[in-house]
């Protein structure tokens, strides 16, 4: 008796594609809507630009209105010409072109160092680092008069006296260029570990060292390239930083140009607001310069290929 095996049951002769299985209907697309409106964003920048402009226009119609006078640009007409404008700006300029410089001399070797060689020691670093935010701008200038005035008395006689008359010259007093240097420090380390953070260090050296090229050349030609979003940032705080600064300076008895306008706002309140909202405008400036300098085209590690030596 033969087996009896299931057979698939037969489809109506004359019906097409009969016995197969239907492909699913596919889904019709969404057609897309017209935007949604962020009306919150509208909102929110509004606020921020009001917040901004207001007080700064608020400002200029102080300096160009006069009661009974109408309106009238003195305040600005006669900057030029007001007793010590030229000279506090040039020194507060000179003092922040300095420390930029002193700054960066000591982070950027340092972080270098320790992202390559010494990846535990970056802790202590950030510690040591953030240190001046902890401490007091009124108990690091009294730190500094103590010092200034322990060392005349006690260094008369030796050659380190001339130093500590050197340092605190009214033409370029380099005490201030140190304080700022210690004040900038957090906002400097800051800005380098992140770009250094954004960068394959190792690797970038390590591909620079086996083509033949010097430490120097590794960290000006490879390194510096790829890091200059971030100098350009840690320049610019630094900048900001120098020309706001007013408490060292004016217990210390200097007069750069945070001091020079408060010292004309009691006399010539118009001249001295006239000189914020230009110290705003000097600071954007730079700003848009620094900007423009750290969004050109970085360097790559391919640099390094320029000195492979020919064995």
């Amino acid at each position: 008796m033969a087996a009896m095996t299931p057979t698939a049951p037969h489809a109506p002769a004359g019906v097409p594609g009969a016995g197969t299985a239907r492909p699913a209907p596919r889904p019709e697309p969404r057609r897309a809507g017209p935007p949604r409106p962020r009306i919150w964003r509208g909102a929110v920048l509004a606020l921020a630009g009001a917040y901004f402009l207001v007080p700064l226009v608020a400002s200029f119609v102080f300096t160009v209105h006069v009661p009974g006078r109408g309106i009238s640009f003195e305040a600005y007409t006669g900057l030029l010409a007001a007793d010590g404008f030229t000279r506090s700006l040039l020194l507060s300029l000179g003092l922040a072109a300095a420390t930029i410089a002193l700054s960066l001399l000591l982070a950027v070797p340092a972080l270098i160092a320790v992202r390559i060689g010494s990846p535990r020691l970056r802790p202590v670093v950030e510690v040591v680092c953030m240190l001046p935010l902890v401490v007091p701008p009124i108990a690091l200038v009294t730190g500094i008069t103590t010092v200034l005035r322990w060392g005349p008395d006690h260094l008369s006689r030796t050659p380190l006296y001339q130093t500590f008359l050197a340092v605190q010259d009214e033409r370029f007093p380099v005490v201030l260029v140190l304080a700022y240097t210690v004040l900038a420090l957090p906002f400097v380390h800051r800005s380098l570990d992140a770009g250094l953070r954004a960068v394959d260090v190792p690797t970038l050296v390590e591909a620079a060292r086996s083509c033949g090229a010097g430490w120097p050349h590794v960290v000006l030609r490879v390194l510096l390239p790829n890091l200059r979003a971030s100098l350009a940032g840690a320049a610019f705080l630094t900048l900001a930083l120098v020309l706001g600064e007013f408490t060292i300076a004016s217990l210390l008895g200097f007069r750069p140009f945070a001091v020079w306008i408060v010292s004309i706002s009691g006399a010539q309140a118009r001249m001295s607001v006239a000189v914020s909202i230009l110290s705003l405008l000097i600071t954007w400036l730079l700003l848009l310069a620094l900007s423009r300098a750290g969004a050109a085209p970085a360097s790559t590690a391919t640099a390094a290929t320029t000195s492979r030596k020919e064995s």
